[in-house]
Order: structure tokens, then C-alpha cells, then sequence
């Protein structure tokens, strides 16, 4: 038991698919700039497929370099955690309880553990371009192919909350930690066009992207009072392996209009909706030690309505419209993008983001682009943040986005509950 707590509690507190950018993971500038294109930032054409074509001249090529690498995380409410963890371990661990003493210690055990079962959870991801990607050439009839290849991961830990029982002088219970994971290796072929002949009051672009994804789908669950399990190795290795791997297709399509001053977006993301099955949990035959007691346990919260067995992702299509007003060569920008739905993760948190952003990307090479503005979640945790950026040299890119709400670390501070920070570099425009 005290294993485990102490792997989650470390889990937590030390962390102070999908469309082509990750729903749960903003990467590069687009960190800030949300769903809106500016063909001033490269990796801005993964946002909507109409974008490439903004991207470079006609009969040339524009290519990624390096990145961008995105790394982020996100926590519930876990204020004070060091100190739940440490009064349910001294509960647990003691072993000569008496009748009455049994019945008040159940009593607090449980109201810790669904506390924790209820707000305590950690999630962790990362996504990464392959180097040069993406690639993208204008032809001599004005459409614009792109390919891009990327790697993405997203993890998640929680508790499953079980009752609590007196067995002799000792307390059992089915809580256990439960650990989600997801890789997606992918590889995307689009085309963007200009739709008839380009006025002065503006132009149509459309475009499409076929994305093929390999993902990894995996999920693990240990018992937090089987003492005889390392938490430690079990989930470090869990979270290195790849496991389970499907394969399928998914569908992105866009349209922008883009004027001297302004620009208008839509995109659909995931339109045809592939569905991806996680590995199946509850089949005990031939299991022994801590592997059977995961296997027993999982099946006992399943009976409970509290674990599913069998889970499928489904990559649910989700509608992007942005705004932006913006000087000639969008240099100067505000900008703002709204998801019109909410759809899941492929560890079952919703995101529905709005963002918005100021942005400035300077011709100096001496002069660094600037960028900030606001990001909200409006589904699942609704959790909020700050947005900053910056651009040296007009080729290395720096991203943040600070969560806004906070949560206790036990020793007085505070720390976000959410932080994502991006660094890429690209050739110059």
C-alpha cells in the first residue's frame, strides 16, 4: 500500500488522437494563436488543411526543421495531497484494530479515499514533429500538397475508489490506481486550392487532409493494498511499452477565407470518426500474484459500475471556426478560435478550447516576434491559462501556457494545475 501511495503522491507532485495537432496538447505558436493560419508561423498550416496554401509561393517548397517538441501536463484538485496520503497510509498500514476502533478508521479511510478517487489524477503529454516535417508544395495550378509526420502521447493516472471493509484486525479494499495510455504514431497527405480565380476583395481556399494513425492503446490497474507489487518498475515499464497496436484512418477538411485585413476558418477535424479498442482487462486465466489480484480486483469495480473492461476510443469529429484582423503580411495580428464541440480524448477528458491572441512577428532578425493572449477549456476541466510566445532570429520558437488555477504543494506554495511549454525551430519566411 505504501508503495503505490507514494508512486502516485511522487506522480502528482512532481509534475509541478486526434487531429494533426493534438486536441489535449497546443503545440508551437499555435500554443497562442489557437486555430487561426499565419503564414509568418510554419507549423500554424497543421491547423486547418486549407492552410498550407497560404504557406509558401507558387512551384516552391517550404519545409519544417526541427520540432516543434511540446511537453505538458495537467492535475485535479489535489491541494494538500501529501497530507491525505500520509494519514490513509498510517490508517492502512496499522494491523491490530479492535471492533470499534476498526469502524472509525473504515469510516475516514473511505472518506479520503473517494475524495482522491474523486479530484486526485495526473495527466502527461508530449508530441513532437518528425524532423523537416511538414513539407509542403505549391504547383503550377495553385494547389498546395503537404506531408507531415508527427508522435504524440498522452498518459493519465487516477484512483478507483472502492469500499472499505474490516477483515480480523487488518482493512481491505479493491482501490487501486489506474494508469491510461495512448502513443499515436502519424503520417498525413493533404492538398489545399484556391477556389476560382483570387479578386482583390479576397479568395476561397479549401483543402483536405488523410491522416493514417498507429496507435497504442493501453491501460493497467493495481491494488493499492497488495504490498507484494512494485509500483515503481511495473508502471515505468508500462509506461515504455507499445502494446495493442491499431491502425486506421481519419479525415480532416477546411476552408479559409483570407482577405488584405482579415482572415476566416473552419475546420473539421476526425470527419469520418475511426474508432481504436484499448486492450481488454478482466482475463485472469493463467495469471498469478499481484497480476491476478489486479485481474480479480478489476473485474470485482467492473461488477460495481465503477471500471469498464472493454473500452473503444472513438476519434469524434470536432468544428474549429477562427477570426483574425491583421496587417497585409500578418505581421500584426489579433486573432481568436472557438471549438463548436466538445469531443473526448483517447483517455476520455473533453476539450472544447477558445482562444485568443495578440501576436507580432518581426522581418528583423535582431527584432524577436512577440505573442500572448488567453486559452480556456470549456469541456472537462475547464481549466484556463495564459498564453506567451516568442520568436528569435525568426526561427526559434518559444511557447507557454500557464495554467491559471492553482492547487497547494503541501509545504505552503502553490503550483498550476496545468502547464504546456513548446520549443521548435523552423527556417525563416
Amino acid at each position: 500500500m505504501k508503495k503505490y501511495l507514494a508512486t502516485l503522491s511522487m506522480v502528482i507532485l512532481s509534475s509541478s488522437a486526434m487531429a494533426s495537432i493534438p486536441i489535449y496538447q497546443p503545440i508551437g505558436s499555435s500554443t497562442a494563436l489557437g486555430g487561426y493560419a499565419n503564414r509568418q508561423s510554419f507549423i500554424t498550416s497543421l491547423a486547418n488543411p486549407a492552410a498550407p496554401y497560404l504557406m509558401t509561393n507558387i512551384e516552391s517548397f517550404r519545409i519544417g526543421f526541427l520540432g516543434p517538441l511540446a511537453l505538458g501536463y495537467e492535475t485535479g484538485e489535489i491541494s494538500d495531497l501529501d497530507d491525505k496520503v500520509d494519514e490513509l497510509k498510517d490508517i492502512l498500514d496499522r494491523k491490530d484494530y479492535t471492533p470499534s476502533t476498526a469502524s472509525a478508521a473504515e469510516l475516514r479511510a473511505e472518506a479520503i479515499i473517494n475524495e482522491i478517487g474523486e479530484t486526485a489524477y495526473v495527466k502527461f503529454s508530449g508530441s513532437v514533429q518528425v524532423p523537416f516535417m511538414p513539407i509542403i508544395y505549391k504547383a503550377s495550378n495553385r494547389g498546395a500538397f503537404t506531408l507531415d509526420a508527427s508522435a504524440s502521447l498522452v498518459s493519465r493516472a487516477s484512483v478507483l475508489a472502492d469500499d472499505i471493509s474490516v477483515v480480523g484486525s487488518d482493512l481491505s479494499s479493491d482501490t487501486s490506481l489506474y494508469v491510461k495510455r495512448v502513443t499515436d504514431y502519424r503520417f498525413g497527405v493533404g492538398y489545399s486550392q484556391l477556389v476560382g480565380a483570387r479578386p482583390v476583395s479576397g479568395a476561397l481556399i479549401v483543402g483536405g487532409r488523410i491522416n493514417l494513425h498507429n496507435l497504442a492503446l493501453n491501460k493497467k490497474l493495481s491494488v493499492l493494498t497488495d504490498e507484494n507489487n512494485d509500483a515503481d518498475d511495473g508502471f515505468g515499464d508500462f509506461l515504455l511499452e507499445r502494446d495493442n497496436v491499431e491502425s486506421g484512418v481519419s479525415l480532416d477538411l477546411g476552408a479559409i477565407w483570407t482577405a488584405p485585413n482579415y482572415q476566416l476558418g473552419a475546420s473539421l477535424a476526425n470527419a469520418n470518426e475511426p474508432e481504436f479498442d484499448f486492450d481488454d482487462l478482466g482475463n485472469c486465466n493463467g495469471l498469478s500474484g499481484s497480476d491476478l489480484i489486479s485481474c480479480n480486483a478489476s473485474v470485482r469495480l467492473s461488477d460495481d459500475g465503477k471500471l469498464a473492461l472493454k473500452e473503444t476510443y472513438k476519434m469524434k469529429s470536432q468544428l474549429t471556426l477562427d477570426a483574425a484582423i491583421m496587417s497585409t503580411n500578418q505581421n500584426w495580428s489579433l486573432a481568436g478560435s472557438y471549438d463548436m464541440n466538445a469531443i473526448a480524448d483517447p483517455v476520455g477528458d473533453k476539450y472544447q478550447w477558445k482562444v485568443i491572441s495578440l501576436s507580432y512577428f518581426s522581418d528583423n532578425l535582431l527584432f524577436p516576434g512577440v505573442r500572448v493572449g488567453y486559452r480556456k477549456n470549456h469541456a472537462g476541466s475547464k481549466l484556463s491559462y495564459a498564453t506567451v510566445g516568442a520568436t528569435l532570429f525568426r526561427r526559434l520558437d518559444f511557447d507557454l501556457a500557464y495554467g491559471l488555477e492553482k492547487f497547494s504543494d503541501g509545504d505552503g506554495g502553490t503550483l498550476p494545475r496545468s502547464l504546456y511549454f513548446s520549443v521548435g525551430y523552423g527556417l525563416a519566411f
